[in-house]
């Protein structure tokens, strides 16, 4: 599998600090996701600011699915924001996945992290430590095999010095 160049460094470690915010946007929009899924099948409840009800209140969902409230519909917010930050934690997955040079079925596994509930926060933190010991480690050897280079030319003598 390919490596990633080291003159690319900056820009992963820029992605990933990205990743690691979108990444958590990400889960907690999601587990908002579940808790309103859950109000709205389980109780046929949705979340309303305003409107007849007062400042935040809860309106019955009727038997054809539609909502029996007035006012700002937050249940609904709640699923076009969170599609929207899929969008933005889909585009920094890619980010990452594409600079660190990973199989496809990374990304994959990475996309999963704004599906499954909880996953993205364990995501998050995983691909952090891993990338940033792949970096670590990739530094230490590429200044080990400069400073050998260095060492080795100093010794091999110049025609002033024969």
């Amino acid at each position: 599998m390919p490596q990633p160049k080291l003159a690319t460094f900056p820009a992963i470690r820029g992605a990933l600090r990205f990743y690691q915010i979108a990444s958590v946007i990400t889960g907690c929009m999601l587990l908002l996701l579940c808790a309103e899924m859950i109000l709205k099948y389980a109780f046929g409840l949705e979340l309303f600011l305003g409107g007849s009800g007062g400042l935040l209140w809860f309106a019955h969902v009727d038997a054809f699915g539609e909502s029996t409230g007035d006012g700002t519909n937050l249940s609904l917010g709640i699923l076009i924001a969170h599609g929207w930050f899929y969008v933005v934690y889909l585009f920094a997955c890619f980010r990452v996945w594409s600079l660190m040079r990973w199989g496809f079925l990374r990304f994959v596994t990475l996309a999963l992290g704004g599906i499954v509930p909880l996953l993205s926060f364990f995501m998050e933190a995983r691909v952090a430590r891993e990338v940033r010991a792949y970096l670590a480690d990739r530094e230490a050897t590429e200044l080990h095999s400069r400073a050998e280079h260095s060492s080795l030319t100093q010794q091999i003598p110049t025609e002033n010095q024969r």
